[in-house]
């Protein structure tokens, strides 16, 4: 659907920076962009602010919104608790072939890191820790881990550039020897310290 792709393009422009934090927005010039009409693009930003990515002030502006420390925080603290669900139901379900797949997504994220392909790394990074969003079975985890993440990608993308890749790669090991043991707690430990650190960045 056109409102579906309108949503989807100019959310990946916010979360990527090509549209900056506080910068305004026009559906007119959206729609001329993307070769959309208005309506797909009006209703795109209105679903883009239910989910806190645009502001809009009723005849005054609608902009980006910033990059608040708050709702980064408020956001980080929904997706690591969704991940540490996911980890608690998700690791007693894990084969061998999925512990594989969470270690060759963490190769091409360490690759993606040191080469500052920030892009290649969040793509390696939710590739890891979808594995076990899948295993755990849990529809409402999906879509709630979602709904919020484009919230912290912002952030996210921030810690990548600056080098923060060399640590993730490190946890996602462990995170990884958890799986492989099928050590459901150390697993969720492991998740809480990795999702803790975007938290404690958002301060």
């Amino acid at each position: 659907m056109l409102r579906e792709t309108a949503h989807q393009v100019i959310r990946d422009a916010i979360v990527r920076g090509d549209l900056a934090p506080g910068s305004v927005v026009r559906d007119a010039d959206l729609a001329e962009e993307l070769g959309l009409s208005r309506a797909p693009v009006r209703d795109a930003l209105a679903r883009l602010a239910d989910e806190g990515l645009i502001e809009t002030k009723p005849q005054s502006h609608t902009r980006v919104t910033p990059l608040l420390s708050r709702d980064v925080r408020d956001a980080a603290a929904v997706v690591r608790a969704m991940h540490e669900l996911a980890a608690r139901t998700g690791v007693p379900r894990l084969t061998d072939a999925d512990c594989d797949a969470m270690a060759a997504a963490n190769d091409r994220f360490a690759a993606a890191a040191r080469a500052g392909d920030v892009d290649g790394a969040l793509r390696a990074d939710d590739e890891l820790h979808d594995v076990l969003v899948r295993a755990c079975g849990n529809r409402a985890v999906a879509a709630t881990i979602d709904r919020y993440t484009p919230l912290i990608r912002r952030l996210e993308r921030i810690r990548f550039g600056a080098g923060g890749g060399h640590q993730s790669a490190e946890l996602h090991e462990r995170l990884i020897a958890a799986c492989r043991a099928r050590d459901t707690a150390a697993a969720t430990t492991v998740t809480t310290e990795i999702w803790r650190e975007l938290e404690d960045l958002a301060d």
